[in-house]
């Protein structure tokens, strides 16, 4: 075990560079803290994401396989989830949606009770977010944004159409200037190009990813961030403080950890944690109330080869078709793996019965389906839509023996009876219908929600949720760890319920809200200190 380096020397180690972790980061170098942040990915460069458009292998994260890209996919026997690697997090594969979610988000009944509502006390941290994250609209309707606002009017919704609010430095296109945002303390920025590949990563600088804000401006104030860092574990320490072992045998020490890497990474470093001995007291509510933001995803792919959607960000239009329901549509300029992963739209609640209908259609018409894999100009054609609701449902993370290397242990979905998140919305399916007819194409649907039958997300959530004490989530309304005062969650897993849109400006509002409360309890001297002992 090596001996810790004064270097690494920090009173908050925070573990994960996305969301969660760039606003604590910098927040807490604000008050004056010494951070040290940790991160399992790599420090991607522009020339990564350029290389990454043409070569798979610099794109993906599969470090098992020695590929150490930037985007991962994880399928549970329930769930498929999708997320980013690296230095930056999940915003590098973010299309940069900044949305705030309706009112029945933050009075869902699984939130505990605060002062004056959750909305009310996010509502200050939102408009910080939004303005370190630089948020703007799309100065842009193409194709296939207008084809989204006829499907809005036929269903019904056109007075919820428009241009969605982004994370993105439009300017002049393709045009460098300096720092716009931050008083020319951050870095030079691009105008988009509108290339539609925001979710390959921006070669260009003009996605406003947190290394181009929160870190950039964390590391001015003296925070350190250590890419290729794997945590392994956390255990408290009998004097107070907490040691982290690293993936290599390396340990660090500090007396306050804040964890944010993401739900998959957070929840399964807490059950090895508390498995180990290393956090005996965290709450039996660990890895109870995963929720997927209720999403499904379609497609449409255009019957005119020589179609072009893809000139805008992203993501750049949405509407709400009812009271509950989120859509947006998707360019994926890089998404070379979509033409082997989509097939024939098929209705149904049944999982099994849409899985028979959805082989049976593949049987009958195997032409159509090689048709659509070997497509040409296949991106340029597609158009995808991402549809979010925030309708309670949920399934249940376990630590327990992996399927194929039984000596590991791994996380593993458990269903919840009656409360099964869902792989098939049938307002997804209306819109790629609509749109289908609008734009004359073919409506598809992903093959790992219509045979595989799982729920796929970008977007997954709680599984170390807020609750009132133990025996209602993991941690308090301040984001500690029950029964481990100085540790801290600080990520999608904190949140109770389903946001229902994109939920990243939620996050960065809510870590923003932690770091407040976290100078407040400092300043007045409530902070407790970690006494918690290791068993």
């Amino acid at each position: 075990m090596s001996a810790q380096t004064q270097a690494d020397a920090a009173d908050v180690i925070v573990v994960g560079s996305g969301f969660g972790g760039a606003v604590t980061a910098l927040r807490l170098a604000e008050q004056g803290r010494r951070v040290l942040v940790l991160e399992q990915g790599r420090r991607h460069t522009r020339d990564d994401f350029r290389a990454a458009r043409r070569d798979p292998r610099r794109y993906l994260w599969m470090p098992e396989l020695g590929l150490r890209g930037f985007f991962s996919q994880r399928v549970l026997a329930h769930v498929g989830i999708i997320g980013g690697v690296g230095v930056g997090g999940g915003s590098i594969v973010w299309a940069g949606v900044l949305l705030e979610p309706k009112d029945a988000f933050f009075t869902d009944p699984a939130w505990p009770s605060v002062t004056s509502g959750w909305r009310a006390q996010l509502a200050e941290h939102y408009r910080t977010a939004a303005r370190m994250l630089g948020r703007a609209t799309a100065p842009i309707e193409g194709p296939m944004d207008r084809h989204l606002g006829i499907v809005a009017t036929r269903m019904g919704a056109g007075e919820t159409y428009g241009p969605t609010p982004m994370a993105i430095w439009f300017g002049e296109e393709g045009v460098t200037v300096p720092d716009p945002f931050f008083g020319g303390e951050g870095p030079e920025r691009t105008g988009c190009v509108m290339c539609g590949g925001c979710l390959v990563g921006c070669p260009y600088g003009s996605k406003n990813t947190l290394d181009l804000n929160y870190l950039w401006l964390a590391q001015r104030r003296g925070a350190r961030i250590r890419p290729d860092s794997r945590v392994d574990s956390v255990a408290a320490l009998p004097g107070g403080g907490y040691e982290v072992r690293l993936a290599g045998g390396e340990s660090l020490r500090a007396p306050e950890v804040v964890l944010a890497a993401g739900v998959l990474g957070t929840v399964e470093l807490l059950f090895r944690s508390k498995e180990n001995g290393g956090l005996p007291h965290v709450s039996d509510r660990l890895g109870v109330g995963v929720r997927t933001n209720s999403e499904a995803i379609t497609a449409v792919l255009a019957d005119d080869v020589d179609a072009d959607l893809t000139r805008g960000p992203t993501i750049s239009s949405e509407f709400y078709p009812d009271e509950r329901t989120h859509v947006t549509q998707n360019r994926y300029v890089g998404g070379w793996h979509m033409r082997f992963q989509l097939g024939p739209l098929v209705d149904g609640d049944d999982p099994r019965r849409r899985r028979r209908e959805t082989l049976r259609a593949l049987l009958a018409r195997p032409d159509l389906q090689l048709r659509t894999m070997f497509a040409r100009n296949f991106i340029r054609r597609l158009s995808a839509f991402t549809v979010m609701q925030n309708v309670e449902n949920e399934i249940r993370l376990v630590f327990d023996r992996s399927p194929v290397r039984p000596w590991r242990r791994v996380l593993r979905s458990r269903g919840v009876d009656g409360r099964q998140a869902p792989s098939y919305l049938p307002q997804a399916n209306a819109v790629a219908r609509e749109f289908a007819d609008s734009i004359g194409g073919r409506p598809l649907n992903l093959l790992l929600e219509s045979v595989g039958g799982k729920s796929i997300t970008a977007h997954v959530l709680g599984g170390a949720a807020i609750g009132t004490d133990a025996t209602t989530g993991v941690i308090d309304t301040d984001h500690q760890v029950f029964g481990h005062p100085g540790l801290y969650v600080v990520d999608g897993s904190a949140i109770p319920a389903n946001v229902g849109v994109n939920p990243s400006l939620t996050i960065a509002a809510m870590a923003e809200r932690f770091a407040a409360r976290y100078a407040e309890r400092h300043r007045t001297g409530t902070a407790r200190p970690t006494v918690t002992e290791a068993s």
